[in-house]
């Protein structure tokens, strides 16, 4: 046994290096990458030449009317581009501007990885804001790079703030920090900025349970809802952020657990529960990357009003926007293609024209949804 422990420590370890000297090589060649494509440039202008770049755009979802459109389409949204973005000095003012700042952001990025140092795009905003105006167009240039170099963002060395929280029956080590949950499994701890810092991760818990916001993350943890189910629980607070996404993700291809999650039964819930399973258009060219296609939807749903006999006053009207948000949404390709039960839920909450909050379930009792509904969700199988 004691042999048998070594041998797994030694994986472990190995494992590690492995992927440090990955990282290592990944950086390497994207910095030569951007040697040689800075070197191109300043080529170009000293022989009085304007340079130009064409970006591939992306899209994760596109719009089809029906299902027999969906079926029709053989192509898919994640993998080719959809269209070319030409930047060039010789274009109009806006092209030009947009050329002139992801040059700027990318001899930053140059400099971080030859560094080896990281920081925030905020940082990266206030190193030219007279330049680059406004936080947008930094995001924008951070984009177009990892576009033009196939990359994601965290192979820049920019990193985001996390905002997402997790608990559970979980422990594992970020950096040099140790992160266990395990030993207080009600307390929330904040999701790791650095998957690629993560290692020695060990857990045994059933499931992941993902809820939208962080009001219903703390009633869980008030209610020891952990402690009670074994299980994880995370929370993006609102739309999940690019952590948040790739912890997720991390988790279900370690753990290889069953993803759930658990949403307000109105557009902009559901919108977050698409955004954990298909991506977000913001960064459709890094999807496949960063969607979690094995979760699934929890609840809350529209039924669920009637069946648990929910008080009127918890039930709202959709708005003319709700509308005309829930109706966009209806013809994204994937609710034809992969979701086609998710589409239903949809056109019945349309159809009966009202919206509530995961809350409301709490209206005959405080720890109902802790306790009764999402055990029985889970127990029964009544998710999609």
């Amino acid at each position: 046994m004691a042999g048998s422990g070594k041998r797994r420590r030694a994986t472990v370890l190995d494992d590690d290096e492995r992927r440090g000297r990955l990282r290592l090589e990944e950086a390497a060649l994207l910095l030569h990458k951007i040697k040689g494509l800075v070197g191109w440039v300043v080529a170009e202008v000293s022989a009085g030449r304007s340079p130009s770049l064409a970006l591939h755009r992306y899209q994760n979802y596109c719009a089809c009317a029906s299902a027999a459109a969906a079926a029709a389409s053989l192509s898919t949204c994640y993998d080719a581009p959809v269209g070319t973005d030409v930047l060039s000095l010789l274009r109009k003012e806006f092209h030009a501007s947009r050329l002139n700042v992801l040059l700027r952001v990318l001899l930053v990025v140059q400099q971080l990885l030859q560094e080896n140092k990281h920081c925030s795009k905020r940082d990266i905003y206030y190193m030219y804001p007279s330049m680059f105006v406004e936080q947008a167009i930094v995001d924008r240039a951070i984009n177009d790079i990892c576009i033009l170099f196939k990359c994601s963002r965290h192979n820049l060395n920019v990193v985001p703030v996390a905002k997402g929280l997790v608990m559970g029956w979980i422990r594992f080590v970020e950096g040099e920090k140790k992160v266990y949950c395990i030993t207080n499994v009600n307390a929330a701890f904040p999701i790791p900025v650095s998957i690629e810092a993560i290692k020695d991760v060990v857990s045994v818990a059933h499931y992941i349970l993902v809820v939208e916001k962080e009001a219903v993350f703390q009633r869980l943890a008030n209610d020891k809802f952990c402690e009670k189910n074994r299980c994880i629980v995370i929370t993006g607070r609102g739309y999940p952020d690019i952590p948040t996404r790739r912890f997720l993700r991390y988790l279900v291809e370690q753990l290889h657990l069953p993803a759930y999650c658990l949403v307000d039964s109105d557009p902009y819930g559901f919108d977050i529960l698409a955004t954990y399973k298909f991506g977000s258009m913001q960064l459709a060219y890094d999807a496949n990357v960063l969607r979690v296609p094995e979760i699934r939807w929890l609840g809350v749903f529209t039924s669920d009003f009637e069946e648990y006999c929910l008080p009127d006053c918890c039930q709202l009207q959709l708005s003319s926007e709700d509308r005309r948000k829930l109706e966009g949404i209806l013809i994204r390709c994937y609710l034809h293609k992969e979701a086609p039960e998710w589409r239903l839920k949809l056109e019945a909450m349309l159809e009966m024209g009202v919206k509530f909050e995961i809350e409301a379930l709490s209206a005959s009792s405080i720890s109902f949804l802790s306790q009764e509904y999402i055990p029985q969700q889970i127990r029964l199988g009544r998710y999609i």
